[in-house]
């Protein structure tokens, strides 16, 4: 087995999530949900570039299909387009085109994680407003949503805490979905023309890869039976999502969080950045842009 290699790409952020591999532009795309930033790494010239989202905190960041200024991004409740350029601090426009969670007892709520389906469609979900700085969170207030063309919101499942974990696959008939305090990957059957989940799937191919928020590490799973293939030591405390990037798609960039106390903080320095893994000798896909 291959030993891999492990370096720090980024600065440390306060919660960073939502990595996203844009094959065509080859670069990662993430968030700092409290920072509500949007960054971008392009690895071949080792930029780094921020811009700045009013309005609430961001917690994805997702190509629109088709172009190179636009970018679906969540802010609070709200899904948006972000219309920027990759180098300004400042977008171009934020176009807000849908809203989940509205009723009164739901408006402290926020997506939280989200991806596009392999066919374009995008799902998001909800969570509670957690409290700082126990990082608790209230139960059961969220939801999981997918996205129509026309961002007409249907939800799939309720009852969630913390939505996470979106990933799908490469038959496209089962979808994969965290509930983060169930500490559970939970597999769905996925009909991908319909966008409908049904039940538990019970039988899939490939592996996943999983972050650990609480455990320094990212482990490979085999989703068919729940068996721990590998595990990932990161030099972060919380290490929050993944995504398999680069030009051969074999690097794989781990997001962190610096939610700690300050003892925590000086053992894990460098908690919030973002790392790359190489050397692990398998193989991820890109992310998928959304379509409309």
């Amino acid at each position: 087995m291959s030993v891999p290699k492990i370096e720090q790409i980024s600065a440390p952020v306060i919660l960073g999530e939502g990595p996203h591999w844009d094959h065509d532009a080859q670069a990662l795309y993430y968030i700092d949900i409290k920072g509500s930033t949007v960054h971008k790494y392009v690895p071949a010239t080792n930029t780094h570039t921020t811009v700045k989202i009013d309005g609430g905190e961001v917690s994805l960041v997702i190509p629109l299909e088709g172009t190179k200024d636009k970018f679906v991004i969540t802010v609070g409740r709200n899904v948006a387009i972000l219309t920027w350029d990759g180098e300004s601090s400042t977008p171009t426009e934020v176009k807000y085109v849908s809203a989940v969670d509205n009723e009164k007892e739901l408006q402290d709520n926020r997506l939280n994680d989200g991806k596009a389906d392999p066919i374009g469609r995008l799902w998001a979900g909800t969570m509670g407003a957690e409290s700082d700085p126990e990082d608790k969170f209230p139960l059961t207030l969220g939801s999981l949503f997918s996205f129509s063309k026309d961002w007409k919101p249907t939800k799939h499942l309720s009852n969630i805490t913390v939505s996470n974990g979106l990933a799908w696959s490469e038959d496209l008939k089962s979808m994969y979905y965290i509930d983060s305090p169930t500490r559970k990957v939970e597999a769905f059957d996925f009909d991908a023309e319909s966008g409908k989940i049904y039940g538990m799937a019970t039988d899939t191919k490939g592996k996943l890869w999983v972050a650990c928020f609480e455990g320094s590490q990212v482990i490979r799973v085999d989703p068919a039976n729940g068996k721990l293939l590998r595990c990932i030591p990161i030099p972060a405390l919380k290490v929050t999502s993944v995504a398999f990037g680069g030009p051969q798609l074999d690097e794989l960039y781990v997001t962190s969080a610096d939610i700690l106390t300050e003892e925590q903080k000086k053992m894990y320095p460098e908690s919030g950045a973002t790392f790359r893994v190489t050397g692990l000798g398998v193989k991820g896909y890109p992310g998928q842009a959304v379509k409309l």
